[in-house]
C-alpha cells in the first residue's frame, strides 16, 4: 500500500543540498573528493580528513567534536582535545605492538573511550571491530574465532564472557577501569597509561582500500557475516551526512545508535567529523523523559533514530513533548526500519518537525536512499536514491523491473561505501552481486512512477496471492495497523495451502494499551483485514503476542516467527544485529 500523500519540501532553502534534480544528472564521486588533501594521489586516512582537519584549523580548534552524558555527567572534547586523545591511544597501541593490519575488538557500553579508540585505530591502521556490551557468549566467542583478533577493549564485569581458548589466543586483554578480574594473564589495566603517551602520532597514510574497519551482522540460520570497509569511504560519508542529515559545521548531531552499530559507527562518529560538527553520545538508557531532556539540554539540531524509538515516546504519551523546549531542533532522519505513515504524522504533530526515513545497510556502508531535505516527502517512502547511486527493481533474473512492480531492491557498484569483502568469505562476498554488476541487496521493495522506493520486506518473506500475483507482507501489516487496538504486526506465510497455490498468511500482532486481548477482539481485526484486503489475500489465523521479534535497531524478524512455526531453531532475536 504506497501513500499517495506529499510533503513538500521544507528545507530547499537552508538545505547542503538544495536542488536533486539540478545535481542529479551531470554528478560524478570525484566531485566531492576534490575536497580531500588526498584527492589525485591514491593514499590516505580518513582522521587526516576530518579530526586532524579541523583540530589544525585556528578557527575550528576549540570546537566541541564530541560530547558525552551519562548519570548527569557531562564530557566535552573540542576537535584540538579529540585529536590530542586519539593520538595517545594510537600511542598506547604502538607501546604494546598493534601494528596495521591487526584487530582490535572494542566490547563497550557507550563511552568516550569507544571513539578515542576507533580514531586511535584509524590512525595507524588497526582495524577496529565494535560488539555490543551486551553480547553473549556465544556471540562474542564466534566474533573472536573468526577475528583473530591481537586484543579486545573491554570492561572488568565483561571479561568473564571471553572463553579460556579464546584469552589464549589474544595478546591483550585490555580494561579501561580497574581493578582487574584476575581471571587471565594477560589483562591490562589501562586506565591511566594513555594519558603518559606523546600528544602528537601523525596519521599513517594508506592505499584508499585498507580496511577501516569491520563490523558483523548475524542471521538467524547462518554464522555472523564480518563486514569491511575502508579509508575511502570517508567520500560517501561525507556526502551523505551533507545531503540526508543535513550537517553543516554548526550542527549537533545525535546519533541515538550504540557504536558497535554501524549506523553508531558512521554517523556517531566519522561522519559529522567529516563535516566539522558536534558528535553527541547518551551513556544512559532510553526513557522517554531522558530522551526529551536530551534534546531539550543540549540543544540537538539534528536527530538520527529509528522508528521503534519514536514508538516508544509515541506510547509514552502525547502530552510529554509538550513540557520540553525543542526549538533547536530542525532535523529528523530515521532508520532501521520502515517509518510507518502513523509514526511520520505523530512526530510532525508533536515534535513539529517532519522526520525523513532513510535507508542503508551494513554492506552498503552509506546511506544510501532518503527522503532528502530538498525533496517532497512520501509518508511511508524510504525516499529516491542520493545522487551517485542507481537503484533498481529486479526480477528473479536480474533484469530490472518497470515502476509498480514488486522484485529485490539491488544497486548498481560500485559506489564509496559498498563494503570492500567479507571477511574470510570471499565466496559469500561474490553472491551479493549479478553478472551485470547490481548489488542485491536482500529487501523487497517497489519504485513509484516518480522514483521513490517503497520497502515491502525481505527476499524471503514474498507472500503468494492468487495467480501469480506475489505480495510483501509490509502491505498487508500496514492494513493492521489502521485498526484502532492494532500497535504493530508481522505478517508470515506458513507454506501453500493444498491445492490452491495460495500462501497460508497468518498475522502476529501486539495491542495498543486500553485493549485487552480476547476471541471477539481477534474476530473483529480478521473481518477488519477481510474488508480491507483484496479477495485473494486471505489471512488466516491472527495471534496477538505481547511483543515482535526485533533486532536492536527495531527491525522485524519475520523469519524467527516463521521459523517458531515450523519448530526449528530462529535465533535468539535479542542479539541478531543489523
Amino acid at each position: 500500500m504506497m501513500i499517495k500523500a506529499r510533503i513538500p519540501a521544507c528545507n530547499t532553502v537552508s538545505a547542503n543540498l538544495r536542488s536533486y534534480d539540478a545535481i542529479l544528472p551531470g554528478f560524478q564521486w570525484t566531485d566531492i573528493e576534490t575536497e580531500f588533501s588526498w584527492h589525485g594521489t591514491d593514499h590516505m586516512n580518513i582522521i587526516t580528513e576530518s579530526m586532524d582537519r579541523w583540530a589544525d584549523d585556528p578557527e575550528k580548534c576549540a570546537h566541541d567534536a564530541l560530547v558525552f552524558s551519562k548519570g548527569g555527567q557531562t564530557e566535552r572534547y573540542t576537535y584540538g582535545e579529540l585529536k590530542k586523545k586519539s593520538c595517545q591511544w594510537a600511542g598506547l597501541l604502538k607501546k604494546y605492538n598493534f601494528v596495521a593490519g591487526d584487530r582490535l575488538i572494542i566490547m563497550l557500553p557507550p563511552c568516550p573511550e569507544i571513539f578515542f579508540t576507533m580514531a586511535a585505530c584509524a590512525r595507524t591502521g588497526v582495524i577496529f571491530c565494535p560488539i555490543f556490551a551486551s553480547a553473549g557468549f556465544y556471540e562474542l566467542e564466534i566474533r573472536l574465532e573468526i577475528t583473530a583478533p591481537k586484543g579486545i577493549l573491554t570492561l572488568p564485569d565483561l571479561v568473564e564472557k571471553i572463553s579460556l581458548e579464546c584469552a589464549a589466543r589474544m595478546d591483550h586483554i585490555f580494561l579501561t577501569q580497574g581493578p582487574a578480574p584476575g581471571i587471565f594473564q594477560n589483562e591490562t589495566v589501562i586506565s591511566s597509561i594513555p594519558d603518559q603517551m606523546p600528544a602528537e602520532f601523525p596519521a599513517q597514510a594508506f592505499p584508499g582500500d585498507t580496511p577501516l574497519y569491520l563490523i558483523y551482522t548475524s542471521g538467524s540460520t547462518r554464522p555472523p557475516k564480518g563486514v569491511m570497509h575502508t579509508h575511502q569511504e570517508m567520500t560517501g560519508m561525507l556526502a551523505s551526512a551533507r545531503w540526508v542529515l543535513d550537517l553543516k559545521t554548526n550542527s549537533i548531531l545525535w546519533t541515538d545508535a550504540d557504536p558497535a552499530w554501524v549506523t553508531g559507527t558512521v554517523y556517531g562518529a566519522f561522519a559529522p567529523w567529516l563535516c566539522g560538527a558536534t558528535s553527541f553520545v547518551q551513556g544512559d538508557p532510553f526513557t522517554a523523559a531522558n530522551w526529551y531532556w536530551t534534546l531539550e539540554k543540549f540543544k540537538i539540531t539534528v536527530w538520527y533514530t529509528t522508528p521503534k524509538i519514536i514508538r516508544d515516546l509515541m506510547e509514552a504519551g502525547d502530552n510529554l513533548p509538550s513540557r520540553y523546549q525543542l526549538g533547536a531542533l530542525v532535523h529528523i532522519a530515521g532508520v532501521g526500519a520502515p517509518l510507518p505513515p502513523e509514526l511520520f504524522y505523530w512526530v510532525k504533530d508533536h515534535l513539529h518537525c517532519f522526520p525523513h526515513d532513510t535507508w542503508w545497510m551494513t554492506e552498503t556502508g552509506i546511506i544510501c536512499i532518503a527522503n532528502l531535505p530538498c525533496n517532497d516527502i512520501k509518508p511511508g517512502s524510504m525516499g529516491k536514491p542520493l545522487p551517485g547511486i542507481r537503484a533498481a527493481i529486479l526480477d528473479e533474473t536480474g533484469t530490472p523491473l518497470p515502476p509498480l512492480s514488486l522484485g529485490e531492491l539491488a544497486l548498481k557498484c560500485p559506489w564509496p561505501g559498498l563494503t570492500s569483502g567479507l571477511w574470510h568469505d570471499e565466496n559469500g562476498y561474490q553472491r551479493y552481486f549479478t553478472a551485470d554488476n547490481w548489488f542485491l541487496t536482500g529487501d523487497i521493495a517497489v519504485e513509484d512512477e516518480e522514483g521513490y522506493f517503497y520497502h515491502q520486506g525481505r527476499n524471503d518473506d514474498l507472500l503468494k496471492a492468487g495467480g501469480d500475483k506475489v505480495i510483501g507482507p509490509f502491505e498487508i501489516e500496514q492494513v493492521l495497523c489502521v485498526h484502532p487496538a492494532v500497535a504493530e504486526a508481522a505478517v508470515i506465510s506458513k507454506g501453500s495451502e493444498p491445492g490452491k497455490g495460495l500462501s497460508y498468511l497468518k498475522a502476529f500482532i501486539t495491542l495498543k494499551r486500553g485493549h485487552i486481548p480476547s476471541s471477539r477482539l481477534n474476530y473483529e481485526i480478521k473481518a477488519f483485514l477481510k474488508g480491507n484486503l483484496a479477495a485473494d489475500i486471505v489471512v488466516r489465523d491472527v495471534v496477538i503476542l505481547d511483543k515482535l521479534p526485533k533486532t536492536r535497531s527495531g527491525k522485524l524478524l519475520r523469519r524467527v516467527l516463521r521459523a517458531r512455526e515450523l519448530g526449528i531453531p530462529g535465533g535468539e532475536s535479542l542479539n541478531m544485529q543489523d
